[in-house]
């Protein structure tokens, strides 16, 4: 199954090197993101510059679900206005829950191969964790 096997491979790749998981230098928005269900615990750093997302970061620790989505995520969002980056973390989520559209799921890239996790309830928490953090940290929860 192509789907399972990109999930598989993207799902590694971010979880065994990921991009950004690391601390950023003054940030302008820290906020923890925990899933006390399995005991993810993510660090969440954005730096703006106005109302785009000029760098961020994410340290803690989880499952390769949460830190792969959260990798994912960061690399998804950095350049993005605030207005973009929360609307794709609607998409992600409603994705998720099977509820968005093909075509919005395509402006998710990489973040689209998680649409399998909606068949894993045990693991839709951990896929979630970082953009509900998002969401969040920018008051839209």
């Amino acid at each position: 199954m192509e789907s399972r096997s990109f999930y598989n491979e993207i799902l590694t790749e971010h979880n065994v090197s990921p991009y950004h998981k690391h601390d950023i230098e003054n940030p302008d928005i820290v906020l923890e993101g925990v899933n006390p269900n399995c005991g993810d615990d993510i660090w969440l750093k954005l730096k703006c510059d106005g109302d785009i997302i000029a760098d961020a970061g994410f340290t803690g620790d989880g499952c390769a679900v949460s830190q792969a989505s959260a990798d994912i995520m960061i690399g998804l969002i950095i350049g993005k206005k605030k207005e973009e980056a929360l609307r794709l973390a609607d998409i992600f989520i409603r994705m998720i829950k099977g509820e968005a559209r093909e075509e919005e799921i395509d402006s998710l890239e990489e973040a689209s191969a998680l649409r399998d996790v909606a068949h894993m309830p045990a693991r839709v928490k951990c896929a979630v964790l970082g953009w509900h953090t998002l969401e969040e940290a920018f008051g839209n929860n």
